[in-house]
């Protein structure tokens, strides 16, 4: 017996929250009963499972991959607006049904997003617990003093609280602009582009290099690409779970 969430999150059809609020919005039924309570506890191979009136069907095998999200692409897998979305591009590919982003990159955002149906990797990449780092290139629009960059370095202050503490380097300097490489370890909403903005730059460009062990490299814009076994292991282990796949 598992709890609900987990077993729609190992289904590949969310990640382990997303299916939390479904059951608190009275999406998940079992066994013909409506569930509300997020420690129920349900046996996949016995019990009848449906999200929205669907049969909940097991994920026969794990998928993983790197997709290099180009701007303007929404990570989500449907746009009331119409907009391209990691969904088109997972048809396009004939990638299996239950593939879902670990995390988002937002619209005006390119570089490396995982996909998966591992709902416990997907809910561990993504959890401030943790602390999987995400590193990013980012082009800036005037010279920050050093001053400045020790500020992103030691935490800077938002509207929802102080920033984590961040790696940040100069990649290369340009006559009125400079190309910075950023590591995260936490998710907050937008949070290099406010960053920067609270120091009264903006930025240019923001690519998304590496997350975790895993690197954009030479993945052309719009790619998707399997994870190697090795890959797989490394990233599981990042996270606290045994390496096999």
């Amino acid at each position: 017996m598992e709890r609900l969430q987990r077993i729609i999150a190992h289904a590949g059809l969310a990640s382990r929250r997303q299916a939390e609020q479904w059951i608190l919005e009275g999406r998940v039924m079992v066994n013909g009963r409506r569930v509300l309570e997020l420690g129920t506890r349900a046996d996949a191979a016995c019990d009848t499972i449906r999200v929205d009136g669907r049969a909940l069907r097991p994920v026969a095998s794990r998928v993983y991959l790197a997709f290099h999200k180009p701007v303007g692409v929404i990570t989500t897998m449907r746009d009331t607006e119409g907009r391209p979305s990691v969904a088109d591009y997972l048809r396009a590919g004939r990638h299996p049904s239950g593939v879902v982003p670990a995390g988002r990159l937002d619209y005006g955002t390119s570089g490396l997003l995982l996909l998966t149906n591992d709902g416990d990797l997907a809910y561990r990449l993504t959890h401030p617990r943790y602390g999987v780092r995400k590193t990013y290139e980012v082009k800036l629009s005037g010279m920050p003093s050093e001053a400045q960059l020790e500020r992103l370095r030691r935490g800077v202050g938002l509207e929802d609280g102080v920033t984590a503490p961040a790696g940040v380097k100069v990649l290369r300097r340009l006559k009125q602009k400079v190309w910075l490489e950023v590591e995260l370890r936490e998710g907050r909403y937008r949070e290099i582009r406010r960053m920067v903005e609270a120091l009264g730059h903006t930025v240019e460009r923001l690519v998304r290099s590496r997350f975790g062990p895993i690197a954009l490299g030479h993945l052309a814009r719009g790619e998707i690409r399997p994870l190697t076994e090795a890959e797989v292991t490394r990233l599981r282990r990042e996270v606290a779970l045994d390496g096999r796949v």
